[in-house]
């Protein structure tokens, strides 16, 4: 069960699991925005969160250049992409593959997993890194996905900042 967090602008900014949901409450960083009917302990289960202090999103909004300055009629000229790329991190992944396990294709995937291990050399990147179930991720372990019989569903891939916009 997962908790959604929201920015003090009511902006989605991650999911949390309760228990981590409950230690906000208590540490006063987060209020009750929205309760389930279930209940954690001696307290309603929280479904939505709200911070008391605004969070910046800097890896939502980076802009990557691309290409070299160029100069035209004596001033520089830098060209920059169209749709800003999204800067690496382990939530954009799961935010990319829209929580849907790269292997078994449920849309309960918790974990990222690397395409190549680590191990084996291979970079913490968009174009290495999956989102996974904690199972599948476990399955696959320290081997690729050929040499555990675990194709890919789809290509890992760079997404643009409007690509992890929340759906």
């Amino acid at each position: 069960m997962t908790v959604i967090v929201l920015n003090t602008t009511y902006e989605p900014l991650h999911t949390v699991s309760v228990r981590h949901a409950i230690t906000m409450l208590w540490r006063g960083v987060a209020a009750v925005v929205e309760e389930g009917p279930e209940m954690f302990g001696p307290m309603p289960r929280p479904k939505v969160l709200i911070l008391t202090r605004y969070v910046k999103t800097v890896w939502k909004y980076a802009r990557r250049k691309t290409g070299r300055a160029t100069y035209a009629h004596g001033t520089k000229v830098t060209r920059v992409e169209a749709d800003p790329l999204a800067t690496y991190t382990r939530e954009g992944v799961l935010l990319r593959d829209h929580g849907q396990c790269a292997y078994c294709g449920q849309p309960t995937a918790t974990t990222m997993d690397h395409v190549l291990p680590k191990s084996r050399g291979g970079a913490t990147s968009w174009e290495n890194a999956v989102a996974a179930c904690a199972y599948d991720n476990w399955r696959k372990g320290d081997r690729t996905p050929e040499e555990a019989g675990m194709p890919l569903l789809w290509e890992p891939f760079i997404p643009t900042v409007y690509d992890l916009t929340w759906r």
